[in-house]
């Protein structure tokens, strides 16, 4: 793995698959390997098997969005505190999209990108761990560009096309969206995890807004207040005060 100091770009090299099952699998093997270290970028124009979280699968139209996959050195950080990672990757991303898409854009708990009350796009981050060393990571991101048609059980999916009536590169607009994540990296890399959190609570879904959640069985109304730097979603009113990822459902 390359060593967090080192001069590599994220998006150099940047690979263009025409068809892969998915490219966080196919981005992790080569760095299980050795063949590929920090900055590497995998560009998929079809996935046949996109992973999505808690092991969905995401489903994109060939050709019209972007399959991206990028490897990150995460060696200076501790593998017992996560979320900074994720916090930068999703502040990354929404940068990306807010340029296009406007203010409406937010980032919604944990790490999914919506404009007003639709996802846009989503975030799977998968960690290369040895002994207690965490190596490196393998930070998958998903964003509709193009595509207006989505499956029926899709859950209410939005595009740039659709938000802006524009047709975009997804080449191109990848390469961008590496940028905005080499921007963000280089944050994280010099300590400033508490910008990148305020960065991040600024732009969350329904921050101040009473939302309907689920708990197990159990529904209820509660404010979204933040999300703490161990990346606890904090909401008051509700049947406690905060939550890991995975224990809350969204009502919208």
């Amino acid at each position: 793995m390359l060593p967090s100091h080192t001069k590599t770009t994220i998006g150099q090299p940047f690979i263009e698959l025409a068809s892969v099952e998915s490219t966080n699998i196919y981005a992790m093997e080569l760095l299980q390997a050795n063949l590929a270290g920090h900055g590497a970028a995998f560009f998929a124009h079809h996935q046949t098997a996109g992973k999505g979280q808690r092991g969905r699968s995401w489903t994109a139209e060939a050709g019209q969005n972007i399959a991206l996959s990028v490897i990150l050195d995460t060696s200076f950080l501790t593998i017992t505190h996560q979320f900074p990672l994720s916090s930068m990757v999703a502040v990354a991303s929404y940068d990306f999209f807010s340029n296009y898409a406007g203010d409406e854009t937010r980032i919604k708990w944990p790490n999914d990108l919506y404009w007003r009350d639709r996802k846009a796009g989503g975030i799977l981050i998968e960690n290369l761990v040895r002994g207690n060393k965490w190596q490196g990571s393998v930070v998958g991101i998903g964003i509709n560009l193009n595509q207006t048609v989505f499956p029926p059980l899709s859950r209410n999916p939005v595009s740039l096309k659709q938000i802006t009536g524009k047709q975009f590169d997804p080449v191109s607009m990848a390469r961008e969206l590496c940028d905005c994540l080499e921007k963000r990296f280089v944050q994280l890399r010099n300590g400033e995890e508490a910008g990148l959190l305020e960065a991040y609570n600024r732009v969350l879904y329904k921050r101040g807004e009473e939302v309907r959640l689920r708990y197990g069985a159990v529904g209820f109304n509660g404010h979204i207040q933040e999300v703490t730097a161990d990346g606890y979603l904090r909401v008051s009113g509700g049947w406690k005060d905060r939550f890991h990822f995975g224990e809350l459902e969204w009502v919208i």
